[in-house]
């Protein structure tokens, strides 16, 4: 059964960068950001991850937590943190993906006609009574923050 706007957003713990556990249930009362992305440090995901810093101010002047899940480990994460500085917060869903899996956001690619598990580029914008608000399974990653806050009508 496909995830529908409105649906309670599928609860979960990972841990973040720093190996700490983050719970969805324990961040109720605010709006968040999930965005699945393949890996740290390559093209695509480190446009995207730098577009959400980029528009930072804009997330955190609206009480909006934002999430970065990929399959890459917390010293990885920490890695790319670092690198580009990221100030928000990046979870570790290792494989089987289980949370990727419970937000239809890992299943089979394909790419130069080879056929693989991996993570889909979808973010989900969660409210604030943890049920989904907008679902983006056609995400371009450079302006993917961008398009939240448009869509949002929060862009300033």
């Amino acid at each position: 059964m496909a995830l529908q706007i409105g649906d309670p957003a599928p609860d979960f713990t990972l841990p973040d960068q720093d190996g700490q556990p983050v719970a969805l249930k324990d961040l109720r009362g605010q709006r968040v950001v999930i965005y699945f992305y393949p890996k740290d440090d390559t093209p695509g995901c480190t446009k995207e991850a730098c577009n959400f810093r980029d528009q930072w101010g804009s997330f955190t002047s609206h009480g909006i937590k934002v999430l970065g899940i990929s399959k890459d480990n917390a010293k990885s994460h920490a890695k790319f943190i670092d690198k580009y500085t990221l100030p928000f917060t990046l979870l570790s869903d290792s494989e089987p993906c289980p949370v990727a899996e419970s937000y239809e956001s890992y299943g089979l690619k394909k790419f130069m006609g080879r056929e693989y598990m991996g993570m889909m580029r979808h973010t989900f914008v969660i409210d604030a009574d943890g049920k989904l608000e907008k679902i983006y399974k056609k995400v371009k990653a450079a302006t993917m923050a961008d398009d939240i806050l448009k869509d949002l009508e929060l862009a300033g």
